[in-house]
């Protein structure tokens, strides 16, 4: 077995690997290798050509320095059980060190996985609030904004010591959502049917029932910063805890 950057001819099996761990479409998978994958932000297990376990990340920024949301990491399920998903991330934390990251950042994907990873040495450093809002008789004035003004503006509406998440974060994203403007709101959101669903809603979230109503929907689906759900966790990687940011709200979920 090795672990190393993948090649190209990896990626029929990095798709294969990804499919059966997630399910996700065809679509979705062309929607990520066209606009977010990199070779140079991948690690992988390989025995001979077949992927065993891999994973990905975005470059952020917090603090000013360079961190990593890893991403979409998988295990071949007749190869579960044996260690090797915690050898990568082993792997992937001294390659990242060695690029300059001082920390790696994940969403765990379920609630036994927290567990997993604080075993890894994450501790979780940002909640976020979900919630439901149905549609209220109110409506609000937004408008739809492009990936870069959409960049632009978040960086005035995150909370204080957030993760920045620009470049091909925010390409990736906007295969799956579009971006509003508020008065006093900045979102992530996408309309299915009479549903909303808000990846994330910063800024005044007492406008939520007004925007569903806004959206022509009955009800929807947010995502803001708050205290109340463990929603990311953070491995420093220069053994520096003062770099733990507060807050994380992007997750390609």
């Amino acid at each position: 077995m090795n672990i190393d950057s993948p090649t190209g001819s990896n990626i029929l099996s990095l798709r294969s690997l990804w499919k059966e761990a997630f399910g996700d479409s065809d679509e979705f998978l062309d929607s990520f290798f066209s606009t977010a994958y990199s070779e140079k932000r991948c690690r992988c297990i390989t025995d001979q050509s077949d992927v065993l376990s891999a994973l990905y990340w975005f470059d952020c920024v917090a603090d000013g320095e360079k961190v990593a949301y890893i991403y979409a990491v998988a295990t071949l399920e007749s190869q579960r059980g044996k260690g090797l998903c915690a050898m990568l991330m082993k792997n992937t934390h001294e390659h990242l060190c060695k690029l300059g990251y001082v920390g790696a950042i994940l969403v765990p994907g379920s609630v036994k996985l927290f567990d997993f990873y604080e075993k890894l040495g994450y501790k979780i450093c940002s909640k976020v609030k979900n919630f439901e809002s149905c549609a209220s008789d109110e409506k609000i004035e937004f408008s739809k904004i492009d990936a870069y003004g959409f960049a632009t503006l978040r960086r005035k509406f995150l909370p204080e010591n957030s993760v920045v998440q620009e470049n091909e974060n925010i390409s990736f994203l906007e295969t799956m959502n579009d971006f509003y403007k508020g008065e006093d709101f900045l979102m992530v959101a996408k309309k299915r049917g009479d549903t909303l669903h808000c990846a994330e809603l910063l800024g005044n979230s007492d406008r939520a029932a007004a925007i569903v109503n806004s959206f022509a929907c009955k009800n929807g689906f947010f995502r803001t910063p708050g205290d109340e759900t463990p929603f990311s966790m953070y491995i420093s990687l220069d053994n520096n805890l003062k770099n733990m940011p507060s807050y994380f709200g992007l997750a390609f979920d």
